[in-house]
């Protein structure tokens, strides 16, 4: 089955999964679904409660493993690129961490689809060996952690 609109739309799981449509882009929806990430961080900062941010990060983790799971079953693909609620979550996680200007984010941006892309050692291995919606999840979660170990670094060397 090739992901549609209708396919979108058929659960809410699917629209869940694949970002609310970014997943359905053509080109890089791994890209298109970190970005997703930005507006609905920064949303949540409005609110100015770390507590609610953290909360929110850590419900899409748990509904993004359902979701993805969902997803994969009703395309019998393991992790369909288009699932990109990974992506979404994982971001949101790096820019907790991240300072908030504008070279930070697009350096914090950049790390992280690299991280996601070229996946090394022991991202690959994670994306190899764990199953499931929480597979999906996971490897994305450990590409955050290397992002994040590197902003950190980085900040105090400054």
């Amino acid at each position: 089955m090739k992901p549609s609109q209708q396919f979108l739309f058929a659960h809410p799981a699917h629209f869940i999964a694949f970002g609310f449509g970014a997943g359905l882009m053509k080109k890089a929806p791994g890209t298109w679904g970190t970005l997703v990430a930005l507006p609905l961080f920064f949303a949540l900062q409005l609110i100015s409660i770390p507590a609610v941010t953290w909360g929110v990060i850590i419900l899409l983790f748990v509904v993004g493993c359902w979701a993805s799971a969902l997803a994969s079953k009703s395309l019998g693909v393991a992790d369909h690129g288009g699932i990109v609620i990974d992506e979404i979550v994982a971001f949101m996680l790096v820019l907790a961490f991240t300072p908030k200007t504008w070279v930070w984010v697009l350096t914090a941006f950049a790390l992280f689809r690299f991280f996601d892309i070229v996946k090394p050692w022991p991202i690959s291995l994670a994306d190899k060996k764990i199953k499931g919606g929480f597979g999906v999840m996971f490897d994305d979660l450990l590409a955050a952690l290397f992002v994040i170990v590197s902003v950190v670094t980085v900040q105090s060397l400054l």
